[in-house]
C-alpha cells in the first residue's frame, strides 16, 4: 500500500502519517515523486487502514494497488538509483564494463587479463575466487587465495572487484577483498546469502537465476534491501529454454521490462548467455541497444586452457573489439 501525500502537505502532517503506520508496526518507506511525496507500507495491511489513513489531514490518495517488492519498486522510488564503485557510478549515462576470468587462476592471469582490460576501457575487473560448479569434479576457484590476487590486480590497475560469494558464512570474508559481491544464478533464491548480503556495507551484483521470473528477481532483490543494503545491480545472463543452439536464451527484453518496473541499475552478462565466444559481442551489442547500463563479460589471456569457461571467453583482442563496437551501439542510442 502507498499514501501519496499532499504537495501542500507538512512536515507535521507528514509526520503525524508515519508516526501513526509506526505506532501500529507497520515498516514504512518515504520517497519523493517530483514535487510530491509517497509514503510506502511494507507488508500486508489491516483492513480499515486504507480508510483511516485516506482521512488524514495531508493524504490526497491511498493506493493497495502496488508490487509486493515495494522498496526496488519504482511506484516508491521513481527516479533511478545510480550506484557508486570506487570512481564509477554504475546507472548513469556511462554503460559500464565488467570484464574478467571465469575463474582466478594464477598471479600472473589475472595481471595480465587486468592490466589489458583496463587498457580496453573496462571499469571493474570480475573474477572468481569460490565456483559453484554443476559438476563436483569441475575447478572450484582459488577461495581465499583468489581473493588476495584479485585484491593484487585492484592494486596494480585501479579496477575495483567484482566477485561471487557463495555462502553466508563468507560474506565478511569477501567484503574485506571485494568491492561488489556477486550472487550467481544458483544462488538467486538462496534466501540466507540475500540476508547477509544485506546485511553488508558492498554493492551487491545480483545475478537471475536460469530459471527464474523478473519477479523472482525483484522478489530476491527486496531480500537484500529489506535486511538494510539498497546498492543492489540487477544482472540478466540468460535463462533455461528449450533452445541448445546457445548455452542459455538471453532474455533482452528483460531489460526494458525491468527498467520500468525498478530504479535499480540492470546489467547484461553476454557470456553466460552465449556459452560461444562468437555470439558474446552480438548479444552485447543488443543488450546496450536495449538499454542496460552495463555489460559483464568474461576475458582470458589463453582459453584454450582457462580452468573454467573458456569456450565463452572472449580473447585480449577479441574483447578490445568489442568495446570498440559497444561504444559505437552506445553512441547511436543516445549513451556514453
Amino acid at each position: 500500500m502507498i499514501v501519496l501525500l499532499d504537495r501542500a502537505c507538512t512536515l507535521r502532517e507528514k509526520t503525524d502519517v508515519v508516526r501513526l503506520l509506526e505506532q501500529e508496526g507497520y515498516r514504512v518507506s518515504v520517497a519523493p515523486l517530483g514535487e510530491e511525496t509517497i509514503v510506502g507500507i511494507l507488508g500486508e495491511a489491516a483492513a480499515g487502514l486504507e480508510d483511516r489513513l485516506a482521512r488524514l489531514p495531508g493524504v490526497r490518495r491511498v493506493d493497495r494497488d502496488v508490487p509486493p517488492y515495494a522498496l526496488v519498486s519504482r511506484a516508491l522510488h521513481p527516479e533511478a538509483t545510480t550506484i557508486r564503485v570506487g570512481d564509477v557510478t554504475i546507472g548513469a549515462a556511462e554503460v559500464v564494463v565488467i570484464a574478467g576470468p571465469c575463474s582466478v587462476e594464477s598471479e600472473d592471469q589475472i595481471l595480465t587479463i587486468a592490466r589489458s582490460v583496463a587498457r580496453s576501457g573496462a571499469r571493474l575487473l570480475r573474477g572468481g575466487a569460490f565456483k559453484p560448479r554443476t559438476s563436483p569434479y569441475g575447478f572450484q576457484g582459488l577461495g581465499e587465495e583468489g581473493l588476495r590476487l584479485l585484491a593484487a590486480a585492484r592494486d596494480a590497475t585501479g579496477l575495483p572487484v567484482v566477485t561471487e560469494v557463495v555462502s553466508p558464512e563468507d560474506v565478511d570474508l569477501v567484503a574485506s577483498h571485494a568491492d561488489v559481491l556477486q550472487i550467481g544464478a544458483r544462488n538467486m533464491q538462496n534466501f540466507r546469502l540475500l540476508a547477509a548480503c544485506g546485511r553488508s556495507a558492498r554493492p551487491v551484483l545480483l545475478k537471475r537465476g536460469i530459471a527464474a521470473t523478473l519477479d523472482e528477481l525483484l522478489h530476491a532483490a527486496e531480500y537484500v534491501v529489506t535486511h538494510g543494503n539498497p546498492r543492489v545491480i540487477l544482472c540478466e545472463r540468460g535463462i533455461r529454454t528449450f533452445e541448445t543452439a546457445t548455452r542459455n536464451t538471453l532474455d533482452v527484453g528483460a531489460v526494458p521490462v525491468l527498467k520500468a518496473r525498478t530504479h535499480l541499475p540492470v546489467l547484461v552478462d553476454p557470456s553466460h548467455a552465449a556459452g560461444d565466444r562468437a555470439w558474446v559481442a552480438p548479444l552485447a551489442r543488443a543488450a546496450v541497444a536495449a538499454g542496460a547500463d552495463g555489460l559483464l563479460v568474461e576475458v582470458h589471456h589463453d582459453p584454450e586452457r582457462a580452468r573454467s569457461d573458456g569456450r565463452q571467453s572472449l580473447t585480449l583482442p577479441g574483447f578490445d573489439e568489442l568495446m570498440a563496437a559497444t561504444r559505437r551501439v552506445a553512441a547511436a542510442v543516445g549513451r556514453l
